[in-house]
C-alpha cells in the first residue's frame, strides 16, 4: 500500500502555554540515506517538549521543529543505506524531535527492537529515559555495584528509570519526591528509602541512612540550590550528574567540599549530540538493558496515555507534575 504524501502532526503554533499545540498537516519527513520511516503508534511526552513549546530549547539545526523525542511504531520505509532495519519491523527510536507525528523519520542507530511482551505505549516511553539515564549515571556518572545512588525527581519519568536500572545493576537506591504517594511509588519500584522533600531534609535524611558518608553517585534534574545541599550528601569521591535544572541553571557554590572529598560535578544534554554518539548508546542499551526489559524485571511507568490531538492536555499534565512516570500520546484510540 503506497504511503500517504501527508500526515497530521502537532505543531508549536506559537511559544506559550499548553493550547498553543494544535493538529496540522505536514509532509512526510524526507529520509536521509540511513534513516527509516516510522508509522507511529505512539509516543512519549518529556519535559523537553514543554521547554521547545514555551521557545527556551530550540530544536538543533536541521531538526524539525515538530516536537517529540521518542516513539514506537511499524517501519514502512528505509534510506539508501540503511541496512540495520527492514519494512515491516516493529521498533522504538531517539529522535531528535517529529515524534509527535502519525510519521516520524529516525537515524537507524537509534532505532531499537520492541522489547518481547511490550506495547506499542510502553514501547514509546523508553527511549528518551533510558538513552538518558544510561548515559548519565552509567556511563559519566560510572555507578557500579555496591554503590549508593541519590536521584532527585524520583517520581519523574527519568527517576523511575533510574531507580529501576540502579538497583537492577546493584546499587543501594535513594530519591527524592514531593508527596506521600509519590514516596511510596518509588519505594516499589525498588528504592530502598524515598525522602519526602516537603517534610524531611534529605540531606539529613541521607547522612542517617548512610552512617554519614553520603551517597556514591547523584542524579540532579532540579539545579539551582539543589547543588550545594547534594553536596553535602555526596561520599568521597562522589559523583554528581546535572540533566536539568527546574530551579535554575546558576548558582553559588563552595568548592572547599568539592576539592577535599574529590567529588566529580558533571552532566550532559543528550538532543545535541551525535548519531553516532546516540547510536553508541543505543548498542550499550540493546547489550545490557535490553534482556532485563525483555524479561520484564523492568518497565516504564505509564501514568496517563492522550490521543494526538490532545497533546495539549498532556503538556497540562506535565506541567502540572501530579504524574508519576511517563506520560504519552497515541495516534489511533486502538493502540491504547
Amino acid at each position: 500500500m503506497p504511503l500517504p504524501a501527508e500526515m497530521t502532526a502537532v505543531e508549536i503554533t506559537r511559544p506559550g502555554e499548553p493550547d498553543v499545540l494544535k493538529p496540522g498537516i505536514r509532509p512526510l519527513p524526507k529520509l536521509a540515506e540511513s534513516e527509516v520511516l516510522i508509522e507511529v503508534a505512539a509516543a512519549g511526552v518529556n519535559r523537553p517538549d514543554v521547554l521547545q513549546r514555551r521557545g527556551m530549547y530550540e530544536p538543533p539545526p536541521g531538526t524539525t521543529d515538530i516536537p517529540g523525542l521518542e516513539v514506537a511504531g511499524r517501519v514502512v520505509s528505509t534510506g539508501q543505506k540503511a541496512v540495520r532495519w527492514k519494512t515491516g519491523d516493529w521498533v522504538c527510536a531517539l529522535v531528535a524531535g517529529g515524534g509527535y507525528a502519525e510519521y516520524c523519520a529516525a537515524p537507524e542507530g537509534q532505532c531499537l527492537p520492541v522489547p518481547d511482551g511490550f506495547s506499542m505505549v510502553e514501547a514509546a516511553c523508553v527511549p528518551e529515559t533510558f538513552f538518558t539515564v544510561w548515559t548519565n549515571v552509567f556511563q559519566r556518572g560510572r555507578l557500579k555495584s555496591g554503590e549508593s545512588f541519590l536521584v532527585h525527581g524520583g517520581s519523574s519519568g527519568i527517576g523511575t528509570t533510574a531507580i529501576q536500572l540502579a538497583k537492577a545493576f546493584g546499587a543501594k537506591v535513594f530519591a527524592t519526591a514531593g508527596n506521600a504517594d509519590k514516596c511510596a511509588a518509588c519505594e516499589k519500584l525498588g528504592a530502598d528509602q524515598a525522602i519526602n522533600y516537603r517534610d524531611e531534609d534529605f540531606v539529613e535524611a541521607i547522612g542517617q541512612a548512610t552512617g554519614g558518608k553520603g551517597v556514591d553517585v547523584v542524579l540532579d534534574m532540579v539545579g539551582g540550590d539543589y547543588i550545594p545541599r547534594s553536596i553535602k550528601a555526596m561520599a568521597i569521591e562522589g559523583r554528581h550528574v546535572s540533566i536539568a535544572f527546574l530551579r535554575g541553571p546558576k548558582v553559588e557554590l563552595n568548592v572547599e567540599p568539592v576539592m577535599r572529598n574529590r567529588l566529580t560535578l558533571t552532566g550532559s544534554t543528550l538532543r545535541p549530540r551525535s548519531v553516532a554518539e546516540k547510536s553508541a548508546i543505543g548498542a550499550e542499551l540493546r547489550e545490557k538493558v535490553w534482556p532485563l526489559l525483555s524479561s520484564g524485571k523492568i518497565k516504564p511507568v505509564i501514568y496517563k496515555t492522550f490521543l494526538l490531538a490532545e497533546a495539549a492536555q498532556a503538556h497540562a499534565l506535565m506541567e502540572s507534575s501530579e504524574h508519576i512516570g511517563k506520560i504519552a500520546l497515541i495516534t489511533r484510540n486502538e493502540v491504547a
